[in-house]
């Protein structure tokens, strides 16, 4: 392959989960033609804002039809994979699914892109493949040593990727932090997400332990970061591997910043938890070899969902399924991915 001509179209998958929602909307803004391959599980409206984008074909399947793979990549440039089951609890709900989806289903994907000659493939891994490290400043080169299967998985994927990238198929692995903040497919199972929530519908919050350590990223940081993946020349990124994340708080640190901007009269109470995983990476990779600085912090993101829940855009945040990615699975009995 030579001559690269420039991305024009890009295959999201899971685009229609809490990262896509907010992504896909920006890729279309920059001119992509994006295709989306999402089971839409929480929902066909997720992105009803830009449905009538004449750039935006939104495909609803499941990722582990390799037939329906070949016909959706037919014409992509890049893929951007974030359709996953995300974080440990979900996937140890059923174990085998998990893997289907987040193991197997990335084989032929790897493959049929390659085939198809997709030029960029741009892989949405996980800061807690590291595991429990002691450093304070946890970097790409140190060994993985994910706890869960959830974690290895996506440390099997990245595998992959870096033995399948050749001339032409240039990999990219994004190790991001957990991700927070309001999105149109919003979770609120995730750390910051879930502290906001309570202090604001039950003006408490509860702290399993507290002095764990948690990196967070702003959902409108990490989806500019994919953008971003697109635009920045081969050589730059090929076969790279950069952790995406901001400062490295304890969750106790998280909750203050939270009652800071809802409110004095937030109760934060803490309990013991015999779960003591504490995650902490360093961003200085990224931030030396590609520019790249997150423009947001934990407390943007606090006001955002506070914004939303004041605007009505959160109903029924304690009691609706949907923003729960387990109760969700638990409920539908039936297989799905879903990206972020």
């Amino acid at each position: 392959m030579t001559d690269i001509e420039p991305i024009r179209q890009v295959l999201v998958t899971g685009g229609a989960g809490y990262v896509g929602a907010v992504l896909v909307p920006k890729l279309l803004g920059k001119g992509y033609r994006v295709k989306v391959l999402d089971l839409y599980i929480y929902g066909e409206h997720v992105l009803d804002a830009v449905k009538d984008n004449p750039n935006l074909e939104q495909i609803k399947g499941d990722i582990r039809d390799r037939a329906l793979l070949e016909k959706v990549m037919h014409g992509c440039d890049a893929v951007i994979h974030l359709a996953c089951i995300s974080n440990d609890p979900s996937f140890e709900l059923d174990p085998a699914l998990g893997r289907s989806i987040n193991y197997d289903a990335f084989l032929d994907l790897v493959d049929v892109s390659k085939k198809s000659d997709v030029h960029r493939f741009i892989y949405a891994s996980t800061s807690s493949v590291y595991g429990i490290k002691e450093k304070e400043n946890v970097t790409e080169d140190l060994p993985l040593e994910p706890l869960t299967d959830y974690s290895k998985y996506k440390a099997l994927c990245e595998e992959v990727l870096l033995r399948e990238r050749e001339p032409g198929f240039v990999t990219l692995i994004l190790r991001s932090a957990t991700v927070c903040g309001y999105s149109p497919r919003l979770r609120l199972d995730l750390t910051v997400n879930i502290l906001t929530n309570h202090a604001v519908n039950n003006r408490k919050i509860t702290v399993f332990g507290g002095q764990q350590m948690r990196p967070n990223i702003h959902i409108e940081d990490v989806t500019d970061l994919y953008v971003k993946a697109l635009e920045w020349p081969d050589e730059a990124i090929d076969g790279k591997v950069f952790n995406a994340g901001y400062e490295n708080y304890r969750i106790i640190e998280i909750a203050e910043m939270v009652r800071s901007v809802v409110g004095k009269d937030v109760e934060v109470v803490t309990t013991p938890t015999d779960d003591n995983r504490s995650y902490h990476i360093s961003s200085e990779k990224i931030k030396r070899e590609l520019g790249f600085v997150p423009q947001h912090t934990i407390e943007d993101a606090v006001r955002d969902l506070v914004d939303a829940f004041q605007a009505g855009k959160i109903r029924n945040p304690m009691t609706d399924i949907r923003y729960y990615n387990i109760k969700t699975m638990q409920r539908s009995g039936k297989s799905f991915s879903e990206g972020g």
